[in-house]
């Protein structure tokens, strides 16, 4: 228990960090104007669809990492870094390429030309992604940075590494934002100056810490334990195939979940707002579910690499009791502050009394959810990529999208729209929990799944 702990408050507090900033860059650009918010709002968006498209760099290479560390062989664990390093920086040159001349028709469709000084809002938003894309290969590095380092096992770098980064970002934007102190004034540039510069300090401390792995002196004494800095093919191809099934399952979270927006949007302004602070908040929720999944990814590929099909399984049976336990957690606190919490987010009626329909199927569905997350995170440590694949399209196709349409044809409304949502969490379950008890999952040594 003391083990997945450590782990999954050193994943929380990664994966708390850059939305934290976030929130920091939309408060401080705020004060500029609607215009350069609403550019901000767009830009940060293209930017967070592809690096949760890409979440492979740090998910996958965790799982094969953990599964040679877990053998003993160290060594191999941090190839794997070294050649999802590569992936990150090859995938990001490619992006930097496409994002820059494609900005404008990028924004263009986002933005629309309908409303009065949209045209302002896309020129804004193509500068500012514009200067931003250039941060997105060390961005991808800091996630190949994070897998390689949760497979070993290390707790503490990556967290220093991530908020050493973000806090001179944030610096940057208080800062370069209003021209604070010795700083430039540059407007809503200096957001996408600062965050190029905080995520390639983030993304360059991962690098030089994999660079210095790899030279360790006291790594080679003895051993077998040269890793070369170069590219490997053979180890790449492995990667990329793990990287196809996980981009597909992240695919369909992202068709359900942008479904089910535009549906809540044809129901009136106050359903939409209502549906997205909830989304909001199971997203708050999500990040702490994750991080215990996070934490079973390390465990149970290093137990399957070491052979010890024992230990896998009582790493995930705990993990479900922590996430079981977190979720009653939160559970009662969204029961007792039901008729509180949803007026922190609007202080609008009609919003307010739109979210009682999906914050208790918020409520009813964190059990569901508390098991999905830890027996995914059980699996993708298994390296069981092609399965949570399939299993995910298919909720998503026969549970989820069925019911989100037949809300909208219907006039459900959000009761219509969480229930597929609810059906989705279901379906993913019951796939997830036979794949468990099958046992299937539990294939040893590192040529198993690598």
């Amino acid at each position: 228990m003391r083990r997945i702990a450590v782990l999954a408050v050193s994943a929380l507090l990664v994966l708390v960090a850059p939305p934290l900033y976030l929130l920091l860059d939309l408060a401080v650009v705020g004060q500029l104007g609607g215009r350069e918010l609403a550019a901000l709002g767009v830009g940060t968006l293209v930017l967070a669809t592809i690096s949760t498209q890409l979440t492979f760099l740090s998910y996958g290479t965790t799982a094969r990492s953990a599964r040679r560390f877990g053998a003993g062989d160290r060594a191999g664990a941090v190839r794997e870094g070294v050649q999802a390093t590569w992936v990150a920086f090859g995938v990001g040159v490619v992006l930097v390429a496409l994002a820059y001349p494609l900005a404008p028709a990028v924004m263009g469709a986002l933005v629309g030309s309908g409303e009065e000084g949209s045209a302002e809002v896309v020129d804004e938003a193509t500068t500012w992604l514009r200067v931003a894309v250039f941060g997105v290969p060390l961005i991808l590095a800091s996630m190949a940075g994070n897998g390689w380092m949760r497979g070993v096992q290390d707790t503490r770098r990556p967290v220093v590494f991530v908020l050493c980064g973000l806090s001179i970002g944030a610096i940057g934007v208080v800062g370069l934002v209003h021209g604070v102190g010795r700083f430039p004034d540059l407007g809503l540039i200096g957001s996408a100056v600062a965050n190029v510069v905080g995520q390639s300090i983030t993304g360059t401390l991962f690098v030089i810490r994999l660079v210095r792995e790899v030279r360790d002196p006291r790594m080679s004494a003895g051993v077998s334990w040269w890793v070369s800095l170069r590219p490997d093919a053979a180890i790449i191809r492995s990667q990329l195939l793990m990287a196809r099934d996980l981009i597909l399952r992240s695919l369909s979270f992202q068709v359900c979940f942008v479904s089910a927006t535009a549906v809540a949007a044809r129901f009136g302004i106050a359903s939409v707002a209502a549906h997205q602070v909830t989304v909001q908040v199971w997203d708050f929720v999500s990040l702490l579910l994750d991080s215990v999944a996070i934490a079973a990814q390390s465990l149970v590929g290093a137990a399957l690499g070491a052979g010890a099909v024992g230990v896998a399984v009582t790493v995930a049976r705990r993990t479900v009791v922590v996430a079981l336990a977190i979720a009653a957690l939160v559970g009662a606190v969204f029961v007792l502050g039901a008729g509180v919490i949803p007026g922190l987010f609007s202080s609008d009626d009609q919003v307010r009394e739109a979210m009682t329909v999906p914050w208790w199927f918020l409520v009813g569905m964190l059990p569901i959810a508390a098991v999905v997350f830890a027996l995914d995170g059980v699996l993708l440590g298994a390296g069981d990529a092609a399965f949570l694949r399939t299993a995910t399209l298919f909720s998503a196709l026969c549970g989820f999208l069925p019911l989100i349409w037949l809300s909208l044809l219907l006039d459900w409304g959000l009761a219509g729209i969480w229930s597929g949502l609810v059906a989705l969490m279901v379906l993913r379950l019951v796939a997830v929990t036979w794949r468990f008890v099958g046992g299937r999952w539990q294939r040893v040594g590192v040529g198993a799944v690598i």
